[in-house]
């Protein structure tokens, strides 16, 4: 094992500043869609709501930029070189105490599948959120560009969709987190920077 600087200081900014954006995105817009819950209170939900949107919005540009200059966007070009052997790890390997058949490193951070999850996640779930999101902030206004024919319960029913396949990330990603040697060491690395990494 050798340690090694995978997360620079931006990577380690972006990606928690975005898991706290989603995750209060997630929360107020359960507590809008469902009036039941009462964590913030309806009024101040859609306001948080409305602000960690277009704070979420910022960060993505950002974050695009970022990536674009740093070269790190290859990061996430898919690949199919050593899938199916990293499914299969997956769906059983993992509980078997297998290695992983794709090594990380510094200049390849993500294997094959996570390579796939998250080109969807950001050219599909991310864009259908931030559309829906802004077709329903900004639903009154849409007549204006020839779009009043949009349905309001349908573009929310997408936005509540997509919101859903991100929460099933979310879910999937903190679990597949604690699957290292130790529960904690990849917490650890995306606040440190630092990994312990196989030769």
């Amino acid at each position: 094992m050798t340690r090694v600087y995978v997360y620079s200081r931006f990577n380690r900014f972006w990606h928690w500043l975005q898991a706290v954006l989603v995750t209060l995105l997630l929360v107020t817009g359960l507590e809008v869609h469902y009036p039941g819950m009462d964590l913030f209170g309806f009024a101040r939900a859609v306001e948080v709501h409305r602000m960690a949107a277009w704070s979420f919005t910022i960060l993505i540009v950002f974050a695009i930029f970022w990536h674009i200059v740093t070269g790190a966007w290859h990061q996430y070009v898919p690949t199919r070189r050593f899938l199916p052997e990293m499914v299969g790890y997956y769906l059983s390997g993992i509980f078997r105490g297998k290695k992983k058949p794709v090594a990380k490193t510094p200049e390849s951070k993500l294997n094959p599948l996570q390579r796939i999850v998250y080109t969807g996640l950001k050219i599909l779930i991310i864009p259908v959120l931030v559309t829906t999101g802004f077709l329903y902030l900004f639903h009154n206004e849409l007549a204006g560009f020839g779009l009043g024919w949009l349905s309001l319960g349908v573009i929310a029913a997408v936005h509540m969709f997509a919101a859903l396949l991100m929460l099933a990330f979310m879910i999937a990603h903190i679990y597949l987190v604690t699957t290292g040697k130790h529960p904690l060491d990849s917490i650890k690395a995306m606040i440190s920077g630092w990994e312990d990494l196989d030769e």
